[in-house]
């Protein structure tokens, strides 16, 4: 009977212990508000080719780019930078989705299109695309190109696809992630999706647990 108790009392301590490891989306909430992004120049002292051509545009990790519509639709910037693969996060023709395609980028030779018919809603399960959008930036860097991600503004869904991008091929906790694409720009994932990002963390978790 004492072995019996022994063994629950260490499955209890385990699984709260387990409870005590869960990321939230609250947590996520906090980290993000308390990342700082270091000052940005004001628009008119902005590097160069971003107040040159009027894009809001960064560069948040080697290679990977987060930047609003403006930065998608100028092609003459997207060749300035090196920009091959270009994932839309908010493809569509509804209000907040940016109506560009496969066909918009036919006559910019070697360019990869991807997009994902997403809205900026809390209830919008973005989650579905978190490897799909992995597997489509992991390819892009990997074959010594420049990938571009973006939205409306660049803020919400694009940046939910990074961050996702970050965890799973980079094997960053969520918190890292966050801490890495803020020090290069202001993002601001809606609560639904930060959610959604500690879900994926605690599952990442646990399969790295295992192997």
């Amino acid at each position: 009977m004492a072995k019996s108790f022994l063994k629950y009392l260490t499955h209890y301590r385990n699984n709260d212990k387990n409870m005590a490891d869960q990321t939230t989306g609250r947590q996520l909430q906090r980290i993000l508000h308390y990342s700082v992004t270091p000052c940005r120049p004001l628009l008119g002292l902005r590097r160069n080719e971003c107040a040159l051509y009027d894009v809001d545009c960064d560069e948040v990790y080697p290679r990977l780019y987060i930047g609003d519509v403006e930065s998608a639709r100028n092609k003459q910037y997207l060749r300035l930078i090196g920009i091959t693969h270009v994932l839309n996060t908010a493809e569509g023709t509804r209000f907040g989705q940016v109506d560009t395609g496969h066909s918009y980028y036919r006559d910019m030779s070697g360019v990869r299109y991807m997009g994902f018919p997403l809205v900026d809603q809390p209830s919008t399960d973005i989650s579905r695309y978190f490897y799909i959008a992995s597997k489509f930036i992991e390819n892009g860097i990997n074959s010594g190109g420049k990938v571009l991600v973006h939205c409306m503004m660049g803020m919400s869904r694009s940046a939910t696809c990074v961050l996702a991008y970050l965890m799973i091929a980079r094997k960053m906790s969520a918190a890292e992630a966050i801490r890495t694409v803020r020090m290069h720009r202001d993002i601001r994932p809606n609560e639904g999706f930060l959610q959604q990002l500690a879900d994926l963390d605690n599952e990442l978790k646990r399969d790295r647990l295992y192997y």
